[in-house]
């Protein structure tokens, strides 16, 4: 069998150095909000490219968080509207929801996958407050006509950056890192991410003083002071391990997503079947990080089977689109129309990539392909 993401083999590598750090932070009796949560979110910050990163539990808390902070700091109230993609992850609604937003689904670009940006305006209110872009997975969602409309309505962009750590925008000579290109991101640290940690993990990425400060507040019940609580808050905190375990992998991200890169690019130019539908690869190979290789095919359960039949897992991301989930069942989604997203959720299929497939794998997952 050929996995579609073997973790074992992924942390062995860094084997020697994440028992070395474990056991430091064992040996040091401090487990939260010590020396080592301050040491990643410094790197964290750094990396990225931004003045400030707050850890925090999980992906899902870190969009929770930035939402929440802005209705606390007057930005935002209950019932304004937040411009999302309806072809994400159910995160990505669900901190809006969970702060009694009101989720506003914006069909994606079929060739990207990714929000369509050119028909983000004419569904702006004046109940509208945020855009919540996601790099859907590892391919950056920016543009300056973004930006344009952000500013032309005094919008927040907010960041999913779950799926594209590590990931470049391009704009005149100049690249940034995703998590810095809004007003606040949120980053994922769950296991299978590029940057995993080996447990929950998540963090913001601002470079808002008040923002940062106030999610800080937030994820700690609340409170800036001990036992004095000025928000009503949550409990959502990265472990020192976890933070430890993430320091040791951070220095190896960009060589692993080099690697992503290197497969995505042969199974582009070698997977040759005019009933697979290839992901279109940007310009610059910098601006997507290949969290996932998703490719789109009409019959796509029988694909999943014939590979399953000859020893390679694929996955589905994802097989049912958020306005059709039965979470969601009493919004009015139901009536409308977003034949795009059911389309991708119906044909999608993700093929193994990782950094620490073998070249033979690879070959063999494009045989299969070619073949089928």
């Amino acid at each position: 069998m050929i996995p579609f993401l073997d973790l074992q083999k992924v942390n062995a590598q860094y084997a020697v150095e994440l028992k070395r750090v474990a056991a430091e932070v064992i040996d040091s009796g401090w487990f939260l909000q010590g020396e080592r949560v301050a040491a990643f979110e410094k790197q964290l910050s750094e990396y990225t490219g931004v003045r400030y990163a707050v850890s925090c539990a999980n992906g899902l808390d870190a969009l929770r968080l930035i939402l929440k902070a802005y209705i606390e700091t007057g930005f935002m109230e209950e019932g304004d509207e937040v411009i999302v993609p309806a072809n994400t992850f159910i995160a990505s609604i669900l901190a809006i929801t969970d702060n009694r937003l009101e989720p506003v689904l914006i069909e994606p670009d079929i060739r990207t996958y990714n929000i369509s940006i050119a028909d983000i305006e004419s569904h702006i209110t004046p109940r509208t407050k945020a855009i919540m872009v996601v790099h859907l997975y590892g391919c950056v969602c920016w543009s300056e006509k973004l930006e344009a409309i952000a500013e032309k309505y005094n919008l927040k962009i907010i960041e999913d950056n779950a799926q594209a750590i590590g990931a470049y925008y391009f704009n005149n000579g100049v690249k940034k890192r995703t998590g810095s290109l809004g007003d606040a991101a949120g980053n994922s640290f769950y296991p299978g991410k590029n940057l995993g940690a080996l447990g929950d993990s998540g963090a913001i990425t601002t470079n808002d003083e008040i923002l940062a400060t106030t999610v800080r507040a937030l994820g700690n019940y609340g409170s800036r002071q001990k036992y004095v609580f000025e928000y009503g808050g949550l409990n959502s905190r990265m472990d020192e391990i976890q933070a430890a375990f993430l320091s040791v992998k951070l220095k190896y991200l960009d060589a692993e997503n080099e690697i992503r890169h290197n497969i995505a690019y042969y199974y582009v130019k070698n997977i040759i079947n005019e009933k697979i539908l290839l992901p279109l690869l940007p310009e610059n190979k910098e601006s997507h990080v290949h969290h996932l290789f998703v490719i789109r095919t009409a019959n796509r359960d029988e694909l999943l089977a014939y590979l399953k039949n000859h020893g390679v897992q694929a996955l589905i991301h994802y097989p049912l689109s958020p306005h059709k989930q039965e979470a969601y069942q009493n919004k009015n989604w139901t009536i409308q129309s977003f034949p795009v997203t059911e389309k991708i959720h119906k044909e999608v299929l993700s093929l193994p990539i990782s950094p620490v497939m073998e070249p033979e794998e690879v070959k063999q997952v494009v045989e299969l392909l070619n073949h089928y």
